[in-house]
């Protein structure tokens, strides 16, 4: 902390975690969350090197941006969990002013990139049964990478304004933050100053581009639906559904636990914690697992890559 003006202003925060739990509770967490982002790094690492290997995946938009997604996860889960796992082992060790915002910015940055990447799977595949004659040329490799780019450029922009602006805020007294995150709610509460705007404009951007996301998506499964349904029941109706479910389950994942907590500014404490908890651990971390089980052809790069891999070792 450093004094100015016999005002003392924080430059170090401490994030208080799960202060509640117990020592064993503690160690039970740790061992969760270590084994949780191996599982996760391992899982999405295989999804994008399976990607890269093979020379098929590489010329369907599909698993291009399934690729994508998954190195987006582990980016994700990258800015949380590390520094969780120093806290539950270490607690009470300060991060600093710089390092908290840092982490802010791509926390949130990669969350909305997942936002807009959903959605372009969601295109994706509502191109590819409604218009199936054209798909080749409405979703080419060139736009799909365009698409791509469009993606993590506004998903790093844009939380941008909101991110200067909490940081431009004066915090002083209690320098600790009842998160495990930086995180908006508990960065507006540590300041003492008073910015009803500020948190507007925050909560605002976060409702905006996951509710024009969400309805995004489900105007292209609107139009996935009653393509569907013109195709003659059986095996072509089954197929054309079963492109979608993995991508669907996703979706129910992740947004149903965002949305309670950046929708509703009222979420917070022990509650907000466990909603973060899961959309930043056990999303990414079933993401490989569901995308792998569904989806046939990602599963046979997988056996083709391990099988490859087994050779090389004997």
């Amino acid at each position: 902390m450093n004094m100015t003006n016999n005002t003392i202003l924080v430059t170090k925060f401490i994030l208080l975690g799960f202060p509640s739990l117990g020592w064993l509770s503690h160690i039970i967490l740790c061992a969760f969350l270590s084994l949780a982002y191996a599982g996760t790094l391992a899982g999405n690492l295989c999804i994008v090197w399976a990607v890269l290997r093979d020379p098929h995946l590489q010329r369907l938009p599909m698993y291009i941006l399934l690729g994508n997604f998954a190195w987006l996860e582990i980016c994700y889960i990258t800015t949380m969990v590390p520094r969780m796992l120093s806290d539950l082992v270490s607690p009470g060790i300060p991060i600093s002013f710089l390092a908290c915002f840092v982490q802010f910015y791509f926390f949130f940055s990669l969350g909305a990139t997942e936002c807009l990447f959903l959605s372009a799977m969601a295109l994706d595949r509502s191109l590819a049964i409604c218009h199936p004659l054209r798909y080749s040329i409405l979703m080419s490799r060139q736009l799909c990478w365009a698409l791509v780019a469009s993606c993590w450029l506004c998903g790093f922009l844009w939380f941008v304004v909101p991110i200067i602006l909490i940081s431009q805020l004066s915090f002083c007294g209690s320098n600790t933050l009842d998160h495990f995150v930086c995180d908006p709610a508990p960065l507006l509460a540590a300041s003492c100053t008073s910015a009803p705007r500020t948190e507007q404009a925050c909560y605002a951007l976060s409702s905006l581009i996951i509710f024009a996301t969400v309805l995004f998506i489900l105007a292209s499964y609107g139009l996935v639906i009653r393509a569907v349904l013109r195709l003659p029941a059986g095996a072509r109706r089954l197929k054309a559904f079963s492109t979608c479910t993995s991508h669907l389950a996703v979706v129910g994942l992740f947004y149903g636990s965002v949305m309670v907590n950046y929708v509703n500014p009222a979420a917070s404490g022990s509650s907000g914690k466990v909603v973060t908890l899961f959309y930043t651990v056990w999303t990414p971390l079933f993401n490989p697992l569901i995308y792998s089980l569904r989806n046939k052809e990602m599963k046979e790069a997988l056996r083709k890559l391990l099988g490859r891999r087994r050779i090389r070792i004997s």
